[in-house]
């Protein structure tokens, strides 16, 4: 038993399977060439200084590491790499002129400078080996004193960084890896799932990981996505749409549409042309702010604008409209009520004419059917 305990725990060390594709890979090492290449060229032609500057210091070739292979990662980003760097070269050779003993001053100058890493949110695993450099690098490391800070340190991580923003965009990449907005207070939970969920987990979690929590967010939502499609892929929007639609065309009147809602008890009107295509649509609320209050106010506004026929549909529609196949699984509706806000999507067929409409209500009821029948089944 403890033997078996004993391999599972030395398994334990060996890394997940990668998943990345050949030619990320490819991508990735190429970047790296170009990157320290860039640098090292550049730094040729540094004018040449009193005291000796280093061509390449070796952290450069783990920062490199991050900013070309995993370009995503938070520890890989612009500040991270720069203030990461900075922090960790002042506490090194700092450590490096006050404190004689080489080892304590090597563990002070790597303790210390995670600390000021944390604290400045730009924690960069290389600059732990520039503190560790700024110590143990020799007498032409030490006679840079704080000049080391900029010479080599931060003109050489300028200088990768410029290389990898410039090779991400040319090879179509998305670098610095910027935050994915999150939902406003007035959007509903995308995917029933909010970066706040994501947050409170991680902090149970109380230890870091190295994963943005807006890309941890959007990789649970498209996992949510997945698991829906994999349950309901026999279901289709046709399968579960309202056929028999009450539409307007763009010449109906406002007070027709009005009657037309509450006489069906709906909250949205598609708008057809005489094709049956669809051109817009209008909701309670578009018609809201144009239908008088009184037979005697609508006469007013009428006069007012110098014309006896109400206002038409076609003033007051969206016509942008987002509309989904017949044939589309359902499990593509949940993100797009879930995410976009809204409560009634029009279903086309394949020549762009309306077919249907769905409701968050058609959905509700299709998840709940497709479920009983799941629970009958078992």
């Amino acid at each position: 038993m403890y033997r078996l305990a004993l391999l599972r725990w030395f398994a334990s060390f060996a890394p997940a399977p990668v998943t990345v594709r050949w030619t990320e890979r490819l991508r990735s090492a190429a970047g790296a060439l170009i990157g320290i290449l860039f640098t090292g060229v550049a730094m040729r032609y540094v004018p040449v200084a009193p005291v000796p500057v280093p061509l390449l210091v070796a952290p450069m070739g783990a920062s490199a590491v991050l900013l070309f292979a995993v370009p995503a990662s938070p520890l890989a980003q612009p500040w991270s790499i720069i203030g990461g760097n900075l922090v960790a070269s002042v506490v090194g050779v700092t450590c490096a002129r006050m404190i004689g003993d080489p080892v304590l001053a090597c563990a002070l100058a790597v303790s210390l400078a995670i600390g000021g890493m944390f604290a400045l949110h730009c924690v960069h695993p290389p600059s732990g080996a520039v503190a560790l450099t700024a110590v143990l690098g020799g007498p032409a490391v030490h006679a840079l004193g704080y000049r080391f800070v900029l010479e080599p340190v931060a003109l050489q991580s300028a200088l990768l960084l410029v290389a990898a923003i410039a090779y991400h965009a040319v090879t179509g990449h998305r670098y610095p890896h910027a935050h994915r907005r999150a939902a406003t207070e007035h959007a509903p939970p995308p995917g029933g799932l909010t970066r706040a969920d994501v947050l409170a987990a991680l902090r149970r979690q109380g230890e870091w990981l190295d994963i943005d929590p807006e890309d941890l967010t959007a990789l649970l939502q498209e996992m949510q996505q997945q698991a829906y499609a994999r349950t309901f892929h026999t279901l289709t929007c046709a399968d579960i749409m309202t056929p028999s639609v009450v539409t307007a065309s763009a010449a109906t009147s406002v007070p027709h549409a009005l009657r037309l809602l509450q006489r069906h008890g709906v909250k949205a009107l598609p708008v057809i042309d005489d094709g049956r295509r669809l051109i817009g649509i209008v909701t309670r609320a578009d018609l809201a702010g144009t239908a008088p209050r009184a037979p005697r106010q609508r006469l007013r506004d009428w006069f007012a604008i110098g014309a006896m026929t109400p206002p038409r549909v076609r003033g007051v529609m969206n016509p942008r409209v987002l509309t989904i196949r017949a044939d589309a699984p359902m499990a593509d509706l949940v993100p797009m009520f879930a995410s976009a806000g809204h409560h009634h999507i029009p279903v086309v067929d394949a020549h762009g004419r309306l077919a249907g409409i769905l409701t968050q209500a058609d959905v509700i009821h299709a998840l709940y059917r497709q479920a009983s029948l799941q629970r009958q089944a078992v």
